[in-house]
């Protein structure tokens, strides 16, 4: 068979249809935002793929998708933007192995000093043993210039995450915590009015009836009431460090710390927190605003034990290569081999075309600026995707069938040239390659588009158009030929500003001193090619608002009552957090459902109708709806829950309904159909209308966040800042490329929400390569001129029309 054929496809808002995908092609799927081209290559096509895949090799229980047959399946691969390590310890380096080369590398050649006579001695010439301790081998050399023994310095002692490798002080982290005392505690409060700023509501007052208990055990006076300044040595002691301390034994030696909470056993507010950053693995996201993140002192950030950090290989020490871009390490691995000996060549010569060929790839796919030591989970959607579309090119398989879901996320459109080519060479060597995408240059460059719509939610779930670019562009059903036919013109018009804030300096990362003013009551650009520093002027020094510093110095903030960041980290790990759940407008619909006659009769509270507690959900899956399905050595799959058939609730729950619906179908609407559903709830229609404004009213209600695009969770984050905040305050808007996922139709539509927020005297700032979104710009600020270590300057500051005659900005030739 030369096509896919998909027959009777009725998963998530499809409507029953049927259609032919071309095989060995380039296929674009484009459409509105919720148009179903997820739900079609993800949901059905991909799982139907693995399924047929998995039942040839006698996997049995795989729960099918909602479709009648596929015909012509091949085994798939997905590349989607969800699911990024949180691991505060992968790097680029550890995740692409790329620095697992640099160590063999650094173990084979690697210049030493000896412990010994402090001769400078090299790995390859001196002699070596192994010897056997117990169950454990242990590996020496001899100094070829003393002959005296020493410990081989292995691979191991090279990583920043073994025992032997990693500094002592920091755990091969390269950073410490230390704790913020003064945005912890203001002593001027009591405890009662809230003197520590993370004891809120309920959490509070169980804290502070066990401080009184920890109080009276130690024969403290437990009046809560007084400021916290007025409290004792032994009093703050107690407080900060907790009542078992090694602080409160010194000053209670005869007294034996309380054994149990109900005795007076107070955690204490910094153990309290030590804790919570231990539980993140270290990850400041949400403890933030209490944590100062430092440099290690005695490894000055380069993770390594004193020892492994000194050895060079051609006068340069792994640490130092680590910083290097990609692009600059790759000419350094080039240079290597040049200057290496034949017989140091045998050594290592896997390892450099190893580095080589992956170094190229990352390159192809428009990542060159990043470099090793670049944390993971400080990498955007759409650069996690390309590292993983990177690793897929390692593969020589043909036959494949790869589905990408929107590829040049975070890419610079200059860029865009390079992933085709990518993208056309899967296709060339016998692939079928599908792209979930809505840029116009991959359209362009497609074998095939196809259109999904007409709109979104239950409006789309239909193929509306196909065909080569030119030919969607003919058909009046194609929302999107349409659009480009006639596209949104560029701004005319620009907001003037009503004052500033200014950079001073900025020097962090790849950013070269950079000074600059951004006016204040516009909407304002950043723009520029992949790691030009945009984020970095953005997020690591705007947002951080520093006035006491020569660098990196921020003034102008005290004109903004908050400054809100909405970025593309991820929103939550857990599948039980839902668009619903977290926009809270559940627990108003929950009060709804409670409200009933049918509820009241039946003695249901608001809590009977939280599939995140007992008393109302499936016991069976918890209120998931599905369990887990162990596949052995392939990922878990999830098959429907066999008690409550997938319905999340028991039947009692499930039999009280609200205008027909259960809790249930509820939560299977979308945005735009609860709306119709609740258009008497003040509250919920709020908060719906606001998940409608900023492009969001196609998700379910019941949509697990791990599902959300980067674009998708930084809208629904800003969503729920405007649900919180009533409108009194005037705020700077700081976003990461809120426009990834969205359809040009929907671009237009979120527009008119950020104008609608600057005009009422906010200021937003935003990161973007998308054109539409910098021709709307009242002030773009362009960096450049390239990435990663040739970026770091500031190119063009000014309006979107005056931008298109700079000749020194890649940005303005895209314009």
């Amino acid at each position: 068979m030369n096509t896919i054929k998909i027959t009777g496809a009725w998963e998530g808002c499809l409507k029953n249809i049927s259609l032919e995908i071309p095989k060995n092609k380039l296929v674009v799927f484009t459409g509105l935002s919720g148009s179903g081209k997820s739900t079609l290559l993800i949901d059905v096509l991909y799982n139907e793929c693995q399924r047929q895949y998995l039942e040839a090799m006698a996997f049995q229980g795989i729960n099918k998708p909602k479709v009648e047959r596929i015909q012509g399946a091949s085994p798939a691969i997905v590349i989607q933007q969800t699911a990024s390590n949180r691991n505060p310890r992968s790097t680029v380096g550890t995740m692409t192995d790329v620095y697992t080369d640099l160590r063999m590398i650094y173990e084979k050649l690697g210049v030493r000093t000896c412990p010994h006579c402090g001769s400078v001695i090299s790995s390859s010439s001196c002699k070596e043993e192994t010897e056997k301790k117990g169950n454990d081998f242990y590996v020496y050399m001899y100094c070829s210039t003393c002959g005296r023994r020493m410990d081989k310095i292995t691979r191991t002692y090279f990583s920043f995450n073994t025992r032997e490798g990693a500094c002592p002080a920091c755990e091969g982290l390269g950073k410490i915590h230390s704790i913020k005392k003064e945005r912890v505690t203001d002593e001027s409060l009591s405890l009662e009015d809230g003197a520590v700023r993370f004891f809120e509501k309920q959490y509070g007052k169980y804290q502070c009836s066990v401080l009184k208990k920890a109080f009276a055990h130690y024969g403290l006076d437990q009046d809560l009431s007084v400021p916290a300044e007025r409290f004792s040595r032994e009093q703050k002691a107690v407080l900060y460090e907790g009542a078992d301390s090694s602080a409160v034994k010194a000053l209670f030696p005869d007294r034996e710390p309380p054994k149990s909470v109900t005795q007076g056993r107070f955690e204490g507010i910094y153990p309290i927190l030590w804790r919570r950053l231990a539980e993140k693995n270290g990850d400041t996201k949400q403890l933030g605003e209490y944590f100062d993140v430092v440099e290690c002192p005695r490894c000055k950030g380069e993770r390594l034990g004193e020892i492994s950090r000194k050895v060079t290989v051609r006068g340069i020490r792994l640490p130092e290569l680590s910083l290097f871009s990609l692009e600059k390490l790759y000419g350094w691995v080039q240079e290597l081999r040049s200057l290496l000996t034949e017989h140091e060549k045998e050594f290592v010569d896997a390892y450099l075309l190893d580095i080589e060929t992956k170094l190229g790839r990352f390159m192809k796919v428009g990542l060159g600026y990043l470099s090793l030591d670049r944390q993971i989970l400080t990498l955007s959607g759409g650069e996690m995707q390309r590292l993983r579309l990177a690793a897929a090119l390692d593969s020589e398989l043909s036959g494949i069938l790869y589905i990408l879901d929107e590829p040049t996320a975070g890419l610079h459109p200059r860029d865009t040239e390079g992933l085709l080519a990518i993208l056309k060479r899967l296709r060339d060597m016998g692939n079928t390659v599908l792209v979930i995408e809505h840029d116009v240059d991959v359209m362009a460059g497609a074998d095939y588009v196809m259109d999904m719509g007409p709109g979104s939610g239950k409006y789309g779930g239909e193929v509306i158009a196909a065909g080569t670019l030119a030919e969607i562009m003919q058909q009046s059903a194609s929302v999107t030929g349409t659009y480009l036919q006639n596209p949104q013109p560029g701004k005319m018009r620009f907001r003037a500003p009503d004052g500033a804030v200014r950079i001073e300096n900025a020097d962090i990362f790849n950013l070269k001193h950079v000074s600059v003013e951004i006016p204040t009551g516009c909407l304002v650009s950043v723009t520029g090619p992949s790691g030009s520093g945009k984020s970095t002027l953005i997020f690591q020094v705007l947002a951080k608002g520093r006035t006491d510093a020569q660098q990196n110095r921020v003034t102008g903030l005290e004109q903004f009552d908050r400054i809100v960041e909405t970025d593309q980290s991820a929103l939550a790990r857990m599948k039980r957090s839902n668009v619903a759940t977290f926009s809270e407008v559940y627990t108003e619909i929950r009060n709804v459902f409670a409200g009933t006659e049918d509820a009241k009769k039946a003695g249901f509270s608001a809590k009977h109708f939280s599939f995140n507690t007992p008393g109302g959900r499936c016991e069976n899956c918890e209120g998931m709806g599905y369990v887990e399905n162990n596949m052995l050595f392939f990922a878990n799959t999830e098959v429907v829950c066999p008690v409550c058939n997938g319905n999340r609730f028991d039947k009692g729950v499930l039999a009280v309904t609200y205008r027909g619906y259960s809790i249930k179908e509820i939560l299977d609407m979308s945005v735009d159909e609860a709306r119709h559903v609740f258009a008497d709830h003040k509250k919920i229609l709020r908060i719906l209308a606001l998940l409608q404004d900023v492009g969001l009213g196609y998700l379910q209600l019941g949509q697990s966040l791990t599902t959300l695009s980067g674009g998708e969770g930084q809208r629904l984050k800003l969503a729920k800042e405007l649900i919180e905040n009533r409108g009194n305050n005037r705020c700077l808007y700081l976003m990461d490329e809120p426009t990834t996922g969205l359809h040009p139709r929907d671009i237009e539509h979120f527009l008119v929400l950020l104008d609608r927020l600057t005009d009422a005297g906010n200021t937003v700032v935003v990161v973007e390569h998308n054109q539409q979104f910098i021709r709307n710009s009242d002030w773009v600020i362009d960096l450049g001129p390239e990435g990663g270590e040739k970026g770091g300057f500031v190119i063009f500051e000014g309006t979107p029309e005056a931008m298109k005659a700079c000749a020194a900005s890649v940005t303005a030739k895209y314009l």
